[in-house]
């Protein structure tokens, strides 16, 4: 199988300190990759070196077929990258800085001029591209950050946190416009600090720990590899919270917790069991206004497989449940 990008074995190191320790990442055409990990995990040196700006000091990466060594002038043509830092020209309003950008990529200045309009309203800038950058709030430059890296619609763009800083609206926005790249075809590697935002976006995950990939899944089987599927349940009648505790209780053979708002919740090992308490509930004629199978969040699969908050570390077990799935997303990808 041929992929948009791909790593093997790459690893960096600044001295006594190993950035990368080693790691693989890949993704099909078309496809949003998710990247994510703790503050340090070696996000952001990985992206630098598919994007030729850093070179591994051992392994390898292709990027539309090339490699990012050897045919690095090559590679940064067919990219995008969107960094942590705005870096559009602060003296030059927002449509200057894309013309210049294009001409910069060779189009001619009708071109640029059409396709800098294009990616302003993209964006939501259609109105601030008449002004100075240096006027600009700094979600205002994230956004111009963001289209000056299409510009030359790449094939592959590689966007490190670029939601950073924008208020809720303006992420959706962005996410709009990440869903419109992958569905026209470019591949996308997301690192992300919103756990939701990779949730929403990602078909594969990659999480990295130290330098290391210690999971890759999608986002469903990351949330399945940690566990802990919860059953919540919320009588119509508050009065009937006892007897519903009591019905759930009788099914799982496990306490339940009793939350605020009159929902009861307790875990459960499969699916069947919530099969079982609907029927179980039914039969004792207890009415429901809630009852659902919750799996973990995504936020949540991201605690238990970095150990964040605290050290960043895995215990035994979990690192070798972890090595298991990432071997197993890994060949079923490849099939």
């Amino acid at each position: 199988m041929t992929y948009a990008f791909e790593a093997e074995g790459l690893v960096k190191r600044y001295g006594r300190t190993t950035a990368l320790a080693g790691i693989d990442l890949r993704a099909r055409r078309g496809t949003v990759l998710g990247v994510l990990g703790p503050n340090g995990a070696g996000k952001t040196t990985a992206i630098q070196i598919l994007a030729t700006l850093l070179t591994p000091d051992a392994g390898r990466a292709t990027v539309g077929g090339l490699d990012v060594v050897r045919d690095a002038a090559r590679v940064r043509r067919l990219i995008g990258l969107t960094g942590q830092y705005a870096t559009v020209d602060e003296d030059l309003t927002g449509a200057e800085n894309l013309v210049l950008l294009g001409r910069l990529l060779d189009l001619p200045r009708a071109a640029a001029r059409a396709r800098a309009t294009e990616l302003l309203t993209q964006v939501g800038l259609t109105d601030a591209g008449g002004l100075r950058v240096s006027a600009y709030s700094g979600g205002m430059r994230r956004r111009l950050d963001l289209a000056a890296g299409l510009i030359g619609r790449p094939e592959i763009v590689f966007l490190d946190e670029p939601t950073t800083g924008l208020d809720p609206g303006k992420r959706e926005d962005l996410w709009s416009t990440i869903r419109s790249l992958a569905d026209e075809g470019a591949t996308v590697l997301l690192t992300t600090q919103y756990l939701e935002e990779a949730d929403a976006l990602a078909d594969k995950i990659t999480v990295i720990d130290h330098g290391r990939v210690i999971a890759h899944d999608t986002p469903a089987g990351l949330k399945q590899l940690v566990g802990g599927r919860t059953v919540v349940v919320r009588p119509t009648d508050p009065d009937r919270l006892g007897a519903a505790a009591r019905v759930v209780e009788r099914v799982t053979g496990r306490p339940v917790e009793h939350r605020h708002g009159g929902a009861l919740t307790t875990p459960v090992d499969t699916a069947r069991a919530f099969t079982d308490i609907v029927g179980a509930l039914g039969s004792a004629g207890i009415d429901v206004a809630e009852l659902a199978l919750r799996l973990p969040s995504l936020d949540e699969a991201f605690r238990g497989l970095t150990g964040v908050p605290g050290p960043a570390s895995l215990t035994a077990a979990a690192r070798t449940t972890t090595r298991t799935t990432t071997r197993t997303a890994t060949t079923r990808e490849s099939a």
